[in-house]
């Protein structure tokens, strides 16, 4: 999350945000978890998806193996 911050200082994405920089800063650090709603916040603010910014999965891609057999397993 640090990198999506950009030049906007802790204190003001927070303000956005409407939590404390503490909150925000615990979050970007991984010592807290945000509730559901607030990932959601969060993900909107930065335009992107939870999943892009809390586990690091951008967009689901499938992954299909073709020809699996006895070897495979």
């Amino acid at each position: 999350m640090f990198s999506l911050r950009g030049d906007k200082t802790r204190i003001d994405v927070a303000s956005d945000l409407d939590i404390t920089p503490q909150m925000l800063g615990s979050i970007e650090r991984g010592d807290r978890n945000p509730s559901l709603h607030l990932a959601k916040k969060i993900a909107d603010y930065y335009e992107t998806t939870v999943d892009e910014i809390f586990f690091n999965q951008v967009r689901h891609i499938p992954c299909l193996k073709v020809g699996f057999g006895k070897d495979d397993i």
